[in-house]
């Protein structure tokens, strides 16, 4: 981890509640806004979340895995996330999300006509501003949890670590 955190005190807390709090709470109230009031399909909400997750290296990010009413993605879906371009799992929209967030991450540049005529195909106005603020707010706080380190210690409400690969902060 590249920040200190004094002894007995949770990482995530710390970093994002009081070293900061100012900015901190307000990122993490945006952050959790974006769970709680999405609108979009929960397989291409996962789609962008899950390829910005894999550009950015966040560990956290990379093992969690939304959950709406019950369902969850299926287990190899991360999988057909790497290969969104070939994969027969997807549909045009959950296609389109992963492209999508993967170049707005890499290549915001190059999004071109071309590509807008697609995405304005498959999603309303409405839906391509969520999508585009669900991936700002997963590339900034998914990178910037993993330059800092604290993506290795991250923990769930309730104190289990992702994938078990963790052990909870006390």
């Amino acid at each position: 981890m590249r920040i200190d955190i004094p002894e007995g005190k949770d990482p995530i807390g710390y970093v994002w509640g009081e070293m900061v709090p100012g900015i901190g709470v307000a990122a993490s109230n945006f952050s959790l806004a974006v769970y709680a009031h999405t609108t979009l399909g929960l397989r291409e909400f996962e789609a962008a979340r899950l390829r910005i997750a894999q550009i950015n290296g966040c560990a956290f990010c990379l093992d969690w895995r939304t959950e709406r009413d019950g369902q969850k993605v299926e287990d190899d879906f991360a999988e057909a996330v790497t290969d969104w371009r070939t994969t027969g799992a997807f549909d045009d929209r959950t296609r389109l999300a992963a492209e999508y967030a993967e170049r707005y991450a890499l290549d915001h540049h190059g999004l071109d006509d071309e590509f807008w005529n697609r995405m304005t195909g498959h999603y309303s106005q409405t839906e391509i501003v969520e999508l585009s603020m669900s991936i700002g707010s997963w590339l900034a706080f998914g990178r910037l949890n993993h330059v800092l380190g604290l993506d290795t210690v991250c923990v769930l409400t309730g104190g289990s670590s992702p994938a078990g690969k963790r052990t909870p902060t006390p």
